[in-house]
């Protein structure tokens, strides 16, 4: 259904390391970074989409984080949750609600909520029961 999300950034080398943090705790591999252009992507090994990918706005503008919008990133497990979430906060993400079931959305919904330096808001969240 997606073939890649692009996210906008301001200082690309802190949001690499920001991202990169992130995204080992996930286990998904880089596919490329340019910082001349500048920009990264992610993705799932083997599989060529869908990206996940940071860079300078298209326009030359400043970035700039959207009312509302929201990228949730798929954890494989709980754990992968707590550490990608502990990875961002160490990394100057701000949070936006600390790891844990949202019985609200279905019985087995564990997430964590955060902010990008940005501005950018991002879930990482596993959908499986408890190991």
């Amino acid at each position: 259904m997606i073939s890649h999300v692009f996210v906008g950034v301001t200082d690309f080398q802190r949001a690499f390391g920001f991202y990169s943090a992130i995204m080992e705790k996930l286990d998904l591999q880089l596919k490329f970074c340019d910082a001349d252009k500048p920009w990264a992507a992610w993705m799932t090994s083997g599989k060529a989409r869908p990206l996940f990918i940071i860079g300078a706005p298209y326009n030359g503008e400043t970035a700039v984080a959207g009312n509302g919008q929201m990228i949730a990133l798929l954890a494989p497990t709980r754990t992968a949750v707590d550490n990608a979430y502990a990875a961002a906060l160490s990394n100057g993400g701000l949070c936006e609600g600390p790891p844990g079931l949202r019985l609200e959305y279905h019985p087995n919904y564990y997430g964590a909520y955060f902010r990008d330096a940005d501005g950018n808001k991002l879930c990482v969240c596993c959908h499986d029961a408890a190991a």
